[in-house]
């Protein structure tokens, strides 16, 4: 879904104060006054005291993950109800063990996962993985074993820029949800490379190359490892990821992400 044009907002904020009980309780009425409160996906007024940023009705728009997924990289088939091995596993298995996304990185998701990356809503990441640890939680063969889980770093300069890691908040909050320590500072990201979106294919795995660095070697020799991150696209940076900390001595690396393109 796209944003709504802010004539479109006016509209719906002029009609909202036309509604009979619109201020449920002079506590709303100041935090309107004083902080005005819209969905800033479909922009409507936030009117339950539990709405922040996206209203309810935008989150019940967000679109449940096809049945079927490759059991190793994880990417969706609309046609199969089960698990797979896929083509592309089967003729160059990733460095990935097993990778999990939550939903299809479109519609109202893909709006409020760009919320969260660019426009400064981090208070977004949890509600995020609630709502993706959902479809993943039961996943036996993604959790056995997990010793750690690691969020897929930033380069410095982006994330002194943005003000803080996507990623980072998502493993935090997933952390929560697994009962599993999560480190921030096992891999570092060396090289401020290009962003993904404007690559394809070959050329984005030639971008993340040798980008990623270990930084924290000892808490994961021998260990099982879970990345976390937002989207997943072709896998490049995951994988990426991945052959470093295998080359650094952890035993297994698997992924876990809000979404894929």
């Amino acid at each position: 879904m796209c944003p709504v044009s802010g004539e479109s907002r006016g509209k719906d904020r002029a009609r909202a104060f036309l509604r009979p009980g619109f201020f449920r309780s002079l506590e709303k009425f100041f935090e309107f006054l004083f902080f005005p409160s819209f969905c800033q996906i479909c922009g409507k007024f936030l009117e339950a005291p539990e709405e922040k940023i996206v209203c309810r009705k935008c989150w019940e728009q967000v679109l449940p993950p096809p049945p079927g997924h490759c059991f190793q990289c994880g990417r969706f088939c609309e046609l199969a109800e089960i698990s797979f091995l896929c083509l592309d596993c089967l003729r160059q298995p990733p460095w990935l063990t097993i990778h999990r996304s939550g939903f299809p990185y479109q519609g109202v998701l893909k709006e409020i996962i760009l919320l969260l990356k660019f426009k400064e809503y981090s208070c977004l990441a949890r509600p995020l993985i609630d709502l993706a640890f959902r479809y993943f939680r039961d996943d036996h063969a993604l959790w056995e074993g997990v010793d750690l889980l690691v969020p897929v770093p930033l380069h410095s300069r982006r994330e002194k820029e943005r003000g803080y890691n996507q990623a980072r908040l998502l493993a935090q909050a997933l952390a929560e949800k697994v009962n599993l320590p999560w480190e921030a500072k096992v891999l570092k990201r060396i090289i401020n490379s290009p962003p993904q979106t404007s690559l394809k294919g070959k050329d984005r795995r030639k971008n993340v190359r040798n980008v990623f660095q270990v930084k924290k070697g000892q808490a994961i020799v021998g260990r099982i490892i879970c990345l976390v991150d937002d989207v997943y696209t072709t896998g490049a940076t995951l994988n990426e990821c991945a052959r470093v900390l295998l080359n650094a001595g952890a035993k297994e690396v698997r992924a876990v992400t809000l979404a894929q393109a």
